[in-house]
Protein backbone atom coordinates (compact mmCIF):
# COMPACT_ATOMS: atom_id res chain seq x y z
CA UNK A 1 0.00 0.00 0.00
CA UNK A 2 2.86 2.62 0.88
CA UNK A 3 4.94 1.76 -2.08
CA UNK A 4 2.03 2.01 -4.36
CA UNK A 5 1.10 5.30 -2.54
CA UNK A 6 4.67 6.45 -3.00
CA UNK A 7 4.55 5.09 -6.66
CA UNK A 8 7.00 2.80 -5.98
CA UNK A 9 9.74 5.64 -5.20
CA UNK A 10 10.68 4.65 -1.77
CA UNK A 11 13.89 6.35 0.59
CA UNK A 12 15.78 3.37 0.07
CA UNK A 13 17.77 4.37 3.61
CA UNK A 14 16.91 3.24 6.12
CA UNK A 15 18.11 6.47 7.86
CA UNK A 16 15.99 8.50 5.51
CA UNK A 17 13.55 6.71 5.71
CA UNK A 18 13.76 7.19 9.68
CA UNK A 19 14.22 11.42 8.79
CA UNK A 20 11.37 11.29 6.50
CA UNK A 21 8.86 9.82 9.27
CA UNK A 22 10.20 11.76 11.65
CA UNK A 23 9.53 15.27 9.74
CA UNK A 24 6.21 14.14 8.59
CA UNK A 25 5.27 12.84 12.70
CA UNK A 26 6.67 16.76 13.64
CA UNK A 27 4.38 18.51 11.25
CA UNK A 28 1.48 16.29 10.73
CA UNK A 29 1.30 16.93 15.11
CA UNK A 30 2.94 20.11 15.28
CA UNK A 31 -0.08 22.19 16.92
CA UNK A 32 0.17 20.28 19.68
CA UNK A 33 4.04 19.46 20.32
CA UNK A 34 4.99 22.93 19.61
CA UNK A 35 2.30 25.83 21.13
CA UNK A 36 3.05 28.67 20.37
CA UNK A 37 2.41 31.57 16.86
CA UNK A 38 5.97 30.71 15.97
CA UNK A 39 5.57 27.36 15.50
CA UNK A 40 3.19 26.62 14.64
CA UNK A 41 4.18 29.84 11.26
CA UNK A 42 7.10 27.93 10.53
CA UNK A 43 5.84 24.26 9.94
CA UNK A 44 3.22 26.21 7.67
CA UNK A 45 6.28 27.76 6.02
CA UNK A 46 7.73 23.99 5.66
CA UNK A 47 4.65 22.40 3.92
CA UNK A 48 4.60 25.67 1.51
CA UNK A 49 8.26 25.13 0.61
CA UNK A 50 8.44 21.22 0.52
CA UNK A 51 5.38 21.73 -2.72
CA UNK A 52 7.80 24.86 -4.23
CA UNK A 53 10.95 23.22 -4.10
CA UNK A 54 9.95 19.75 -5.33
CA UNK A 55 8.24 21.63 -7.77
CA UNK A 56 11.20 23.51 -8.97
CA UNK A 57 12.95 20.11 -8.18
CA UNK A 58 10.87 18.92 -10.72
CA UNK A 59 12.68 21.25 -13.64
CA UNK A 60 16.25 21.10 -12.36
CA UNK A 61 16.50 17.96 -10.80
CA UNK A 62 14.58 15.81 -12.91
CA UNK A 63 14.70 17.68 -16.60
CA UNK A 64 18.06 19.99 -16.19
CA UNK A 65 16.68 23.26 -16.70
CA UNK A 66 17.80 26.40 -15.16
CA UNK A 67 14.84 28.89 -14.18
CA UNK A 68 15.09 31.96 -12.16
CA UNK A 69 11.31 32.66 -12.88
CA UNK A 70 9.55 29.75 -9.87
CA UNK A 71 9.10 32.94 -7.88
CA UNK A 72 6.98 34.92 -10.64
CA UNK A 73 4.69 31.90 -10.71
CA UNK A 74 4.88 31.67 -6.85
CA UNK A 75 3.86 35.64 -7.11
CA UNK A 76 0.95 34.78 -9.46
CA UNK A 77 -0.85 32.29 -7.03
CA UNK A 78 -0.57 34.48 -4.21
CA UNK A 79 -1.84 37.09 -5.46
CA UNK A 80 -4.45 35.51 -7.39
CA UNK A 81 -5.78 34.35 -4.43
CA UNK A 82 -5.12 37.80 -2.67
CA UNK A 83 -6.48 40.25 -5.33
CA UNK A 84 -9.71 37.41 -5.52
CA UNK A 85 -10.24 37.49 -1.62
CA UNK A 86 -9.98 41.44 -1.14
CA UNK A 87 -11.80 42.56 -4.23
CA UNK A 88 -14.63 40.04 -3.98
CA UNK A 89 -14.79 39.40 -0.42
CA UNK A 90 -13.67 36.24 1.83
CA UNK A 91 -15.66 32.95 0.77
CA UNK A 92 -14.30 30.01 -1.37
CA UNK A 93 -16.18 31.09 -4.40
CA UNK A 94 -13.54 33.96 -4.44
CA UNK A 95 -10.68 31.77 -3.64
CA UNK A 96 -11.19 29.31 -6.41
CA UNK A 97 -12.07 32.27 -8.44
CA UNK A 98 -8.79 33.97 -7.96
CA UNK A 99 -6.52 30.56 -7.94
CA UNK A 100 -8.09 29.28 -11.44
CA UNK A 101 -7.40 32.85 -12.40
CA UNK A 102 -3.74 32.49 -11.11
CA UNK A 103 -3.38 28.89 -13.08
CA UNK A 104 -4.78 30.18 -16.11
CA UNK A 105 -1.88 33.21 -16.35
CA UNK A 106 0.90 30.91 -15.12
CA UNK A 107 0.83 27.93 -17.30
CA UNK A 108 -0.08 30.28 -20.31
CA UNK A 109 2.70 32.59 -19.36
CA UNK A 110 4.72 29.23 -18.70
CA UNK A 111 3.73 27.34 -22.07
CA UNK A 112 5.01 30.72 -23.57
CA UNK A 113 8.45 30.97 -22.03
CA UNK A 114 9.28 27.15 -22.72
CA UNK A 115 8.11 27.61 -26.50
CA UNK A 116 10.10 30.80 -27.04
CA UNK A 117 13.08 30.19 -25.12
CA UNK A 118 13.55 26.65 -24.45
CA UNK A 119 15.11 26.03 -27.93
CA UNK A 120 18.33 28.58 -26.78
CA UNK A 121 21.21 26.68 -24.75
CA UNK A 122 20.63 26.56 -20.78
CA UNK A 123 22.53 29.51 -20.19
CA UNK A 124 20.29 31.91 -22.36
CA UNK A 125 17.32 30.07 -20.72
CA UNK A 126 18.40 31.25 -17.70
CA UNK A 127 18.98 35.12 -18.79
CA UNK A 128 15.33 35.08 -20.27
CA UNK A 129 13.57 33.77 -17.08
CA UNK A 130 15.61 36.04 -15.03
CA UNK A 131 14.68 39.12 -17.01
CA UNK A 132 11.03 38.25 -16.98
CA UNK A 133 10.53 37.45 -13.33
CA UNK A 134 12.31 41.03 -12.78
CA UNK A 135 9.79 42.27 -14.79
CA UNK A 136 6.59 41.10 -13.17
CA UNK A 137 8.15 41.81 -9.91
CA UNK A 138 8.49 45.57 -10.69
CA UNK A 139 4.92 45.42 -12.25
CA UNK A 140 3.72 44.08 -9.19
CA UNK A 141 5.05 47.00 -6.95
CA UNK A 142 3.74 49.62 -9.51
CA UNK A 143 0.27 48.31 -10.13
CA UNK A 144 -0.66 50.01 -6.35
CA UNK A 145 -4.50 49.56 -7.12
CA UNK A 146 -4.42 46.03 -8.01
CA UNK A 147 -1.71 44.62 -6.05
CA UNK A 148 -1.14 46.93 -3.06
CA UNK A 149 2.08 48.55 -4.98
CA UNK A 150 5.21 47.40 -1.80
CA UNK A 151 2.87 47.14 1.21
CA UNK A 152 1.46 44.47 -0.78
CA UNK A 153 -2.10 43.35 -0.05
CA UNK A 154 -3.79 42.22 3.36
CA UNK A 155 -7.21 39.79 3.08
CA UNK A 156 -9.60 38.01 5.09
CA UNK A 157 -9.87 33.78 4.61
CA UNK A 158 -12.92 31.74 4.21
CA UNK A 159 -14.92 31.92 7.56
CA UNK A 160 -13.60 28.17 8.17
CA UNK A 161 -10.29 29.53 7.97
CA UNK A 162 -10.46 32.64 9.86
CA UNK A 163 -8.72 32.95 13.34
CA UNK A 164 -12.03 34.06 15.23
CA UNK A 165 -14.02 30.33 14.19
CA UNK A 166 -14.73 28.04 16.48
CA UNK A 167 -16.54 24.76 16.47
CA UNK A 168 -16.32 21.49 18.33
CA UNK A 169 -15.20 18.40 16.31
CA UNK A 170 -15.14 14.86 18.33
CA UNK A 171 -16.22 17.24 21.43
CA UNK A 172 -13.34 19.12 20.94
CA UNK A 173 -12.66 22.90 20.86
CA UNK A 174 -11.20 23.37 17.14
CA UNK A 175 -10.92 26.96 16.06
CA UNK A 176 -10.26 28.17 12.16
CA UNK A 177 -5.75 28.45 12.41
CA UNK A 178 -6.26 24.67 13.21
CA UNK A 179 -8.64 23.78 10.48
CA UNK A 180 -6.57 25.94 8.17
CA UNK A 181 -2.74 24.51 8.85
CA UNK A 182 -4.53 20.69 8.86
CA UNK A 183 -6.21 21.60 5.48
CA UNK A 184 -2.35 23.24 4.39
CA UNK A 185 -1.18 19.98 5.58
CA UNK A 186 -3.31 17.77 3.60
CA UNK A 187 -3.01 19.68 0.40
CA UNK A 188 0.79 19.56 0.93
CA UNK A 189 0.71 15.91 1.30
CA UNK A 190 -1.82 15.05 -1.80
CA UNK A 191 0.78 17.39 -3.91
CA UNK A 192 3.57 16.05 -2.96
CA UNK A 193 2.01 12.72 -3.72
CA UNK A 194 1.25 14.08 -7.45
CA UNK A 195 4.44 15.04 -7.94
CA UNK A 196 6.06 11.66 -6.87
CA UNK A 197 3.35 10.05 -9.47
CA UNK A 198 4.66 12.41 -11.95
CA UNK A 199 8.52 12.01 -11.83
CA UNK A 200 8.12 8.03 -11.40
CA UNK A 201 5.71 7.74 -14.98
CA UNK A 202 6.83 7.10 -18.16
CA UNK A 203 6.64 10.97 -19.06
CA UNK A 204 9.45 11.70 -15.94
CA UNK A 205 11.48 8.69 -17.47
CA UNK A 206 11.70 10.83 -20.86
CA UNK A 207 12.42 13.70 -18.39
CA UNK A 208 15.54 12.28 -16.55
CA UNK A 209 16.76 10.83 -20.46
CA UNK A 210 16.81 14.14 -21.49
CA UNK A 211 18.76 15.50 -18.51
CA UNK A 212 20.95 13.15 -19.27
CA UNK A 213 21.70 13.42 -23.04
CA UNK A 214 19.36 15.57 -24.37
CA UNK A 215 20.53 14.57 -27.72
CA UNK A 216 20.30 10.86 -27.62
CA UNK A 217 16.28 11.32 -26.53
CA UNK A 218 15.58 13.61 -29.49
CA UNK A 219 17.52 10.60 -31.48
CA UNK A 220 15.44 7.67 -30.69
CA UNK A 221 12.49 10.12 -31.11
CA UNK A 222 11.04 12.32 -28.68
CA UNK A 223 10.51 15.82 -29.02
CA UNK A 224 12.84 17.10 -26.16
CA UNK A 225 11.45 21.10 -26.72
CA UNK A 226 8.13 19.69 -26.30
CA UNK A 227 8.64 17.08 -23.14
CA UNK A 228 10.72 20.60 -21.61
CA UNK A 229 8.29 22.50 -22.11
CA UNK A 230 5.43 20.82 -20.60
CA UNK A 231 7.82 20.12 -17.73
CA UNK A 232 7.80 23.88 -17.43
CA UNK A 233 4.47 24.67 -17.20
CA UNK A 234 3.92 21.20 -14.98
CA UNK A 235 6.55 22.92 -12.37
CA UNK A 236 4.67 26.29 -12.85
CA UNK A 237 1.17 25.10 -11.70
CA UNK A 238 2.32 23.07 -9.10
CA UNK A 239 4.75 26.73 -7.77
CA UNK A 240 1.32 28.62 -8.72
CA UNK A 241 -1.02 26.52 -5.85
CA UNK A 242 1.84 27.00 -3.60
CA UNK A 243 1.80 30.40 -3.82
CA UNK A 244 -2.09 30.45 -2.75
CA UNK A 245 -1.31 28.07 0.14
CA UNK A 246 0.96 30.83 1.28
CA UNK A 247 -0.96 33.98 1.09
CA UNK A 248 -4.05 31.79 2.50
CA UNK A 249 -1.78 30.98 5.48
CA UNK A 250 -0.48 34.43 6.08
CA UNK A 251 -3.86 36.36 4.80
CA UNK A 252 -1.59 38.81 3.07
CA UNK A 253 1.17 38.86 0.17
CA UNK A 254 3.32 41.59 -1.03
CA UNK A 255 6.06 42.07 -3.42
CA UNK A 256 9.28 40.59 -0.46
CA UNK A 257 6.85 37.81 0.30
CA UNK A 258 6.78 35.86 -2.64
CA UNK A 259 8.67 37.08 -5.78
CA UNK A 260 12.27 38.85 -4.20
CA UNK A 261 14.91 36.97 -5.90
CA UNK A 262 16.07 36.43 -2.27
CA UNK A 263 13.39 33.36 -2.15
CA UNK A 264 14.28 31.84 -5.33
CA UNK A 265 18.14 31.78 -3.91
CA UNK A 266 16.29 29.62 -1.02
CA UNK A 267 14.86 27.78 -3.39
CA UNK A 268 17.86 26.47 -4.83
CA UNK A 269 19.96 26.16 -1.62
CA UNK A 270 17.06 23.70 -0.69
CA UNK A 271 17.60 21.90 -3.53
CA UNK A 272 21.28 21.44 -3.15
CA UNK A 273 20.76 20.66 0.21
CA UNK A 274 18.41 18.31 0.25
CA UNK A 275 19.73 16.50 -3.02
CA UNK A 276 18.25 17.20 -6.72
CA UNK A 277 16.14 14.55 -8.69
CA UNK A 278 15.09 13.12 -5.65
CA UNK A 279 11.83 15.30 -4.70
CA UNK A 280 12.48 13.93 -0.48
CA UNK A 281 15.13 16.17 -0.90
CA UNK A 282 12.46 18.81 -0.60
CA UNK A 283 11.19 17.36 2.04
CA UNK A 284 14.66 16.99 4.23
CA UNK A 285 16.05 20.55 2.93
CA UNK A 286 12.75 22.68 3.18
CA UNK A 287 12.82 21.12 7.12
CA UNK A 288 16.06 22.23 7.66
CA UNK A 289 16.44 25.37 6.06
CA UNK A 290 13.37 26.84 7.60
CA UNK A 291 14.19 26.04 10.55
CA UNK A 292 18.15 26.52 10.70
CA UNK A 293 16.25 30.60 9.08
CA UNK A 294 13.69 30.59 12.01
CA UNK A 295 15.82 29.38 15.05
CA UNK A 296 19.50 30.08 14.20
CA UNK A 297 19.36 33.65 16.27
CA UNK A 298 17.81 31.80 18.91
CA UNK A 299 20.47 29.32 18.90
CA UNK A 300 23.34 31.67 18.65
CA UNK A 301 21.88 33.81 21.63
CA UNK A 302 22.55 30.61 23.81
CA UNK A 303 25.92 30.08 22.94
CA UNK A 304 26.84 33.67 22.92
CA UNK A 305 25.93 33.67 26.37
CA UNK A 306 27.59 30.62 27.70
CA UNK A 307 30.53 32.31 25.76
CA UNK A 308 30.21 35.81 27.28
CA UNK A 309 32.92 36.99 28.43
CA UNK A 310 35.59 35.05 26.62
CA UNK A 311 37.74 37.13 24.05
CA UNK A 312 36.37 36.82 20.04
CA UNK A 313 34.43 33.67 21.22
CA UNK A 314 31.70 35.11 22.43
CA UNK A 315 31.50 37.86 19.54
CA UNK A 316 31.50 35.37 16.88
CA UNK A 317 28.43 33.78 18.44
CA UNK A 318 26.18 36.84 18.56
CA UNK A 319 22.72 36.81 17.10
CA UNK A 320 23.63 39.26 14.56
CA UNK A 321 25.99 36.91 12.74
CA UNK A 322 23.48 34.42 11.97
CA UNK A 323 23.66 34.76 8.16
CA UNK A 324 27.38 34.26 8.69
CA UNK A 325 26.58 31.30 10.51
CA UNK A 326 23.97 29.54 7.80
CA UNK A 327 26.57 30.26 5.07
CA UNK A 328 29.04 28.20 6.95
CA UNK A 329 26.49 25.81 7.62
CA UNK A 330 25.05 25.45 3.66
CA UNK A 331 29.45 25.22 2.89
CA UNK A 332 29.55 22.28 5.29
CA UNK A 333 26.34 20.56 3.59
CA UNK A 334 27.90 20.83 0.40
CA UNK A 335 31.12 19.71 0.64
CA UNK A 336 30.49 16.51 2.52
CA UNK A 337 27.13 16.16 0.91
CA UNK A 338 27.75 17.02 -2.88
CA UNK A 339 24.97 14.82 -4.10
CA UNK A 340 22.52 16.68 -1.17
CA UNK A 341 21.66 14.79 1.82
CA UNK A 342 19.59 12.26 0.15
CA UNK A 343 21.39 11.38 -2.34
CA UNK A 344 24.32 10.62 -0.47
CA UNK A 345 22.24 8.42 1.99
CA UNK A 346 20.55 6.51 -0.89
CA UNK A 347 24.52 6.43 -2.58
CA UNK A 348 26.08 5.10 0.75
CA UNK A 349 22.84 2.31 0.76
CA UNK A 350 24.06 1.45 -2.87
CA UNK A 351 27.39 0.90 -1.75
CA UNK A 352 26.61 -1.65 0.98
CA UNK A 353 27.73 -4.88 0.18
CA UNK A 354 24.67 -7.18 -0.27
CA UNK A 355 24.10 -9.87 1.98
Amino acid sequence: MIRRLLSHDLPRNRWLAAALLLIVLALAFAPFLFPGSKALGVASKVLVFVVLVASYDLLLGYTGIVSFAHTMFFGIGAYGAAIASARLGAGWGSVGLGLAAALAVSLGLALLIGLFSLRVKAIFFAMVTLAVAAAFQTLASQLSELTGGEDGLTFKNPEWLSPAFETQLFGLAVDGKLIAYYALFAVTVLLFLALLRIVNSPFGRVLQAIRENDFRAEAIGYRTVVYRTLSNVLAAGFATLAGALLALTLRYTGPDTTLSFEIMLDILLIVVIGGMGTLYGAVVGSALFVLAQNYLQDLLKLAGGAFEGVPLVGAVFTPDRWLLWLGVLFVLSVYHFPTGIVGRLRAARSAQPSP
